[in-house]
């Protein structure tokens, strides 16, 4: 009586691996309709998983009728059913939406705007006199920068023109980085404030090239990745003491 149920069952179990053949598809974000890596496919019938590649393209072993679930951080889970092994197609949701920009700025002027009225009111060092008659004042509010005071420092320690240039090229940078990576905007993502959202800022500041080449979606995913490496190993931002003379 054992030995028979035992072969039943080896018999059963062999037919069950026999049925079990490849099933390939591709992963697609269901609303940039782009191909999504990185997403686990589990098979809940056998208890198989596989990775996709960085394609978007899975293979997986699994019969007509297995339960596949497809999982990826920030995304919903999604299920779909094997049927003659035909070739997949999945579409995987954000867990929250992805709305369409609306930036907040601090600022009236962009960065650009700010550049372009300083270049107006010193435009000798920006053009073909940059090294005869540097200077050249016109009237108006410039970019905010102290550009007299600037320029009078400058003047004393035996500065040229370069080197004015390089310095208000830097404060773009900085300004660009400011407009984009403000209170407002990052407080509103990680609903930090106060000291904490200071502290947040000074770390996780940050560069020009990130600032002017991510786009909206990977730059709030970004701040959202150092939110939680924060959340972590909380530590409040504190300036070095200074030293008496």
């Amino acid at each position: 009586m054992r030995s028979g149920l035992f072969l039943l069952l080896f018999l059963t179990t062999i037919e069950c691996f026999a049925q079990q053949k490849p099933v390939e598809g591709i992963v697609f974000d269901k609303e940039s309709k782009e191909r999504v890596a990185s997403v686990e496919v589990h098979d809940i019938t056998t208890g198989i998983y596989v990775y996709d590649n960085l394609k978007g393209v899975f293979t997986i072993k699994a019969a007509d009728g297995d339960q596949l679930v497809f999982t990826r951080q920030d995304y919903k889970p999604d299920t779909l059913k094997v049927q003659d092994h035909e070739a997949l197609a999945v579409y995987m949701a954000h867990v929250a939406i992805q709305l369409k920009l609306v930036t907040v700025h601090d600022s009236h002027l962009t960065p650009e705007k700010q550049l372009e009225a300083t270049k107006a009111d010193y435009t000798k060092i920006y053009g073909s006199l940059a090294y005869d008659d540097m200077l050249s004042v016109a009237p108006g509010a410039g970019a905010g920068l102290s550009i007299d005071a600037l320029w009078n420092s400058l003047s004393r320690s035996g500065r040229n023109a370069s080197r004015l240039r390089e310095i208000i090229e830097n404060d773009y940078e900085q300004n660009a980085i400011d407009y984009r990576f403000n209170r407002v905007f990052v407080g509103n993502i990680t609903g930090l404030k106060d000291e904490k959202l200071t502290s947040f800022m000074v770390r996780f500041r940050p560069g020009f090239y990130t600032t002017q080449t991510m786009s909206d979606y990977e730059f709030i995913t970004m701040i959202r990745s150092n939110l939680r490496r924060f959340l972590r190993n909380q530590r409040t931002y504190a300036p070095p003491p200074l030293l008496g003379k």
